[in-house]
C-alpha cells in the first residue's frame, strides 16, 4: 500500500513532520510520497493510496497558502470521495485557543463532507508544548498506520 503525505505549509514545520515520517515508517508500507500541496487540486485524491494530510494553521485559522487551492478545489469542484481512506495530523498553537489546529481541521471537515472516511481521530500538536512535532508526529503515524493498514480492504 502507497501513502501520500499532502502537505500544507507556511514555515516548512509540516514538511517536516512529512519527511520524518517518510524515514522512519517506511518499514510499515510499501512507499511513502511526501507531495507538498502547491498547486493541487481536488484530483490529488484520485490515486489508489492512504493519504494523510500534514498541514499548519496560519493567520486567523486558516489552511496555509500553499493549501489554499486544494483546500478552496473541495468546495468549488467538488467530486464524491467515498474511496478516499485519510488521516490528519493538525499543527498549531494552543495559545491561539479559538483557532487551534484548524487548518488540519478544516481539511478533515471538508474531506468527511465529499465522502471521505477518516481513519482514527484528527492528531493535533501544539507548538506551544515544547515537544517536537517532528518526534510527537512520527510516533503517531506508527500507530496509525498500524490501524489504517488492520482495516485495509482485502486486494
Amino acid at each position: 500500500m502507497k501513502l501520500k503525505i499532502l502537505v500544507g505549509t507556511m514555515t516548512s514545520t509540516a514538511d517536516y513532520v512529512a519527511q520524518a515520517i517518510q524515514m522512519d515508517c517506511a518499514d510499515l508500507v510499501d512507499e511513502i510520497e511526501v507531495c507538498l500541496m502547491d498547486g493541487l487540486d481536488i484530483s490529488a485524491f484520485d490515486e489508489d493510496a492512504l493519504y494523510l494530510i500534514c498541514s499548519s494553521t496560519y493567520g486567523s485559522g486558516d489552511v496555509p497558502d500553499n493549501a489554499r487551492m486544494l483546500y478552496d478545489s473541495l468546495d468549488t469542484s467538488p467530486k464524491y470521495l467515498g474511496h478516499v481512506r485519510y488521516g490528519v495530523i493538525a499543527l498549531g498553537d494552543r495559545t491561539y485557543l479559538q483557532t487551534f489546529c484548524f487548518g488540519g481541521k478544516k481539511f478533515d471537515e471538508r474531506l468527511q463532507g465529499l465522502g471521505a472516511q477518516r481513519i482514527g481521530e484528527v492528531w493535533c500538536h501544539d507548538a506551544s508544548s515544547g515537544t517536537l512535532a517532528e518526534t510527537e508526529g512520527t510516533a503517531w503515524c506508527r500507530e496509525w498506520l498500524a490501524e489504517a493498514l488492520a482495516q485495509a480492504p482485502a486486494a
